[in-house]
């Protein structure tokens, strides 16, 4: 394949400036974590836990249209490990289901994201 227009090497590298989106965008996300209550900022950090074990090639959490089950069984595993740590709080159950699931779903949903930008599709 002959191409008519040279293109110098420098030119074949990605910009340094196409990075510096996604850190100002992180740290926004970092300091308004930092303004969550500490019951929201306790599950917040079980949901990172498991949404990291789950962040590798060719996981369920990247797939075109994730499945209910695996985000049923995913959101089971938080709440049991959150039970415990918040039951002295006396949180009503349907709440912290709730917030349990908006967290968890933000969290794969800012990952998706995060990911599609970098892979281009």
């Amino acid at each position: 394949m002959y191409y008519d227009k040279f293109l110098p090497f420098y030119m074949t590298y990605a910009s340094p400036a196409l990075n510096s989106g996604e850190r100002i965008q992180e740290q926004e996300f970092a300091l308004m974590k930092s303004y969550y209550p500490d019951t929201a900022r306790r599950i917040q950090e079980k949901v990172e836990e498991e949404c990291q074990l789950l962040d590798y090639e060719g996981s369920r959490l990247y797939d075109e249209y994730p499945d209910r089950l695996m985000m049923h069984r995913l959101y089971s595993q938080i709440r049991s490990q959150v039970a415990g740590e918040l039951a002295a709080q006396e949180i009503p159950d349907a709440f912290l289901d709730e917030l349990i699931q908006v967290l968890l779903y933000q969290e794969i949903s800012r990952r998706r994201c995060r990911r599609r930008r970098y892979r281009g599709f």
